[in-house]
């Protein structure tokens, strides 16, 4: 039995603003200050470490007790507070492989959020639904890959799990009646968002075969061709192909064209883990003869094309496929027309049913650069990566230890004992990062220690380039010396 409402409570819900409401001027004002503290931040970025001196103590402040009753605009100390900690995103910021955070996404992302969409399907999304189709399509087209489709997602390792999702429902189907034998191949060199999803896919990491690279890094087809063979010959079904387009460490881009061919004679499932390099075929197509040939093909929006996180995408050729792997829906979901557009749900091509507006703040970033601008960042970026490896090489003290194929260089201190290198190029970068001015990551090539400087930021500068070599002997000078 309903029971009514109090007379006073009913009064109080009547007469006052609703709890969590704000008003028009209120949100306004609090919107133009974020926005001056964003522009604030964004102004002085040079001045800034790029990595900040912050510790467990420092980091401690914000461990904050649960308000039981708001502060109000006073939280806007937290933002100028969080700002002095934080891993800034200068043109000096290069490890792993990092987007720069452009703007006017960053715009798109707060204008998504005040929108609050849904984007499972049109109904529930009808503008989110198609601008983000629309963007897939343009990023599909630009890489090469015109009349696939696709889903955006949170990032290239949910990409890469749903990419081998649908491998094992085209060739070895295991929704209905669980996983069943079957072999997925790849270079040693493969991210590691793919061993993951072989174990969550059932398939198991045991059938999981890491293919030796060449001295470029690349996976060594002869090695794959033979491997492939052998489990044949063994009874073993393969699953898919695993193609690099940028491998994580060297961002070495394995012969795409040749996994194609062989993924059609031996009917593998043919993936292309591009998170990190397919956007630079926008700048470099030649690079990624082949690519055009996958089943699917993961992106990153957050890497090559400077999106804030996050911003992923997964492109694929059978739009048939990723519904056989994905398609399942409870009564209270199921779309109701028949109509191709309005009718369209992306829930029955992804992992996910909730899902935000992703696609807007690359569309508004597409829309307000234009595309020839991204094209000409990255080639920056990889003409940037070529002009640090000269650098590199121009100096007596240090060495490349892979080819730079896109815009990671791994390159350690090579002036010193062999038996102590790794240890001393350990110690190296840790003095690099400490003093802040220049964030770069450790590589390891073939056991070998050294560091390793990506560039994925359309920040960068020539002085910035210059600046790493700058760091690293300075900090060498330093290691050195306390090593006497």
């Amino acid at each position: 039995m309903l029971v009514p409402l109090s007379r006073s409570v009913a009064s109080v819900r009547l007469d006052s603003m609703p709890p969590l409401q704000v008003s028009a001027d209120e949100f306004r004002s609090l919107a133009e200050r974020v926005s001056a503290l964003a522009t604030d931040f964004l102004a002085g970025l040079d001045d800034r470490l790029t990595v900040s001196a912050t510790s467990a103590i420092d980091t401690a402040a914000f461990d904050l007790p649960l308000p039981e009753k708001g502060i109000g605009e006073a939280i806007l100390r937290d933002l100028e507070a969080i700002a002095e900690h934080v891993r800034a995103p200068t043109g000096r910021r290069l490890p792993y492989v990092l987007g720069s955070g452009d703007p006017i996404g960053a715009l798109g992302d707060l204008y998504a959020s005040v929108l609050n969409q849904n984007v499972t399907a049109w109904r529930s999304a009808p503008a989110a639904v198609a601008i983000e189709r629309s963007v897939l399509g343009w990023l599909a087209g630009a890489i090469g890959c015109s009349g696939f489709a696709g889903t955006f997602t949170s990032g290239g390792s949910l990409g890469n799990l749903m990419a081998l999702a649908m491998a094992r429902e085209s060739r070895a189907p295991a929704n209905e009646d669980g996983a069943q034998p079957g072999v997925v191949y790849a270079s040693e060199e493969v991210h590691m968002s793919i061993p993951k999803a072989v174990a969550l896919l059932g398939i198991g990491r045991a059938n999981l075969r890491l293919i030796a690279v060449d001295h470029h890094m690349r996976i060594d087809v002869p090695a794959l061709e033979a491997m492939i063979t052998r489990d044949r010959e063994a009874g073993l079904p393969g699953i898919a192909l695993v193609g690099s387009a940028g491998t994580i460490m060297t961002g070495a881009i394995d012969p795409l064209a040749d996994l194609a061919d062989i993924a059609r004679r031996h009917d593998l499932w043919f993936h292309v883990d591009g998170a990190y390099g397919a956007a630079a075929a926008l700048a470099a197509p030649e690079k990624f003869i082949g690519m055009s040939e996958a089943d699917s093909v993961s992106l990153d929006a957050h890497k090559w094309l400077y999106q804030p996180l996050d911003c992923s995408v997964l492109l694929y050729r059978d739009a048939d496929a990723a519904r056989r792997t994905f398609a399942y829906s409870a009564e209270y979901v199921k779309t109701t027309s028949d109509d191709p557009i309005e009718g369209f749900a992306f829930f029955n091509q992804t992992i996910e049913l909730s899902r935000r507006f992703r696609a807007l703040k690359l569309w508004l970033s597409i829309r307000y650069h234009g595309l020839a601008a991204f094209r000409a960042a990255i080639a920056e970026n990889l003409a940037q990566a070529n002009s640090l490896a000269e650098l590199i090489e121009e100096t007596s003290s240090l060495e490349l230890l892979a080819p730079v194929e896109l815009s990671a260089v791994c390159f350690r201190w090579s002036d010193g004992d062999a038996d102590t290198l790794n240890e001393l190029n350990d110690a190296v970068l840790r003095d690099v990062n400490q003093a802040g001015r220049v964030w770069l990551s450790n590589a390891s090539v073939r056991g070998t220690a050294g560091l390793r400087a990506c560039i994925t930021n359309h920040r960068t500068t020539e002085q910035d380039v210059r600046r790493v070599v700058d760091e690293v002997l300075s900090a060498a000078s330093r290691v050195t010396a306390r090593t006497l």
